[in-house]
């Protein structure tokens, strides 16, 4: 069933699955304002029985990361360009900033487990939006890259606290220093890739992901995704707590006493 189809975003529900698709391949699925906004919108729109979502993008390539119109002095139609931002008061550019960035940032909400299906080109925007989600099942032919820096920007799209927490902040800087890419062998050595597949066996090998993630009950999911992403902000002795009151309410509850 689809919910949503508008700026180069799609959603689609399957039960307890959605897939959020890219669907501009003639573009490689270049990113824009209008496309962000939309994906947010996706964020909104999911039903409440939604346990997995898969983001994938039509055509060649994941995505090509910002369309290059992005640095014309006219911009996208409808949209104030980046120049014309940068010249603006600080306070609406960190606004405007925030807003794209919301694109990014519902992906790792605790009642889901997302994944991104990652084929061709993952580049800067692109890099991010793989890295938003919790997991990615990777082609063979795919080729990471963090170009902001070659452009004299940062990466700003929340991709850089994932990325330091997979690689490493060694590897991390490297990465987005040089803009270099980074390759499937290397991707799934390193932590980018969950898992590795011949590109014809992507979708499968994402559906079978998927099906695993469905097969634990739900509540017992959320607390562990809970546990595991806030096991960096904590100490030993304090996961050790969270671990006992996550636990206790899980006991509870299969013993019919709720909270």
């Amino acid at each position: 069933m689809t919910l949503f189809d508008k700026d180069g975003v799609q959603l689609t529900v399957d039960g307890a699955v959605a897939t959020v698709t890219l669907a501009s391949p003639a573009k490689r699925n270049a990113q824009s304002p209008a496309m962000w906004r939309a994906l947010a919108e996706t964020g909104r729109l999911l039903p409440g029985d939604i346990r997995v979502v898969v983001l994938r993008g039509e055509g060649k390539s994941f995505s090509a990361g910002l369309d290059r119109q992005a640095f014309t002095p006219e911009g996208f139609d409808g949209e104030p360009s980046f120049l014309d931002l940068a010249r603006g008061p600080a306070e609406e550019l960190d606004a405007t900033i925030a807003e794209y960035q919301e694109a990014f940032t519902w992906w790792r909400r605790n009642d889901l487990v997302s994944i991104a299906a990652v084929q061709g080109h993952a580049i800067g925007a692109g890099f991010q939006l793989a890295l938003a989600c919790d997991l990615r099942v990777c082609a063979d032919d795919v080729q990471f890259a963090m170009r902001e820096t070659s452009l004299g920007l940062v990466p700003d799209l929340t991709g850089t606290h994932p990325l330091v927490g997979l690689v490493g902040y060694a590897r991390a800087l490297e990465i987005c220093a040089t803009g270099r890419s980074v390759r499937a062998e290397e991707a799934e050595r390193s932590g980018l890739a969950n898992l590795v597949v011949p590109g014809a066996e992507l979708d499968a090998a994402t559906a079978d992901l998927a099906a695993a993630l469905l097969a634990a009950p739900r509540d017992a999911v959320i607390e562990t995704k809970a546990l595991l992403r806030g096991a960096q902000g904590r100490t030993y002795e304090d996961q050790r707590v969270a671990e006992r009151a996550a636990q206790a309410r899980r006991l509870r509850d299969l013993a019919g006493l709720g909270e």
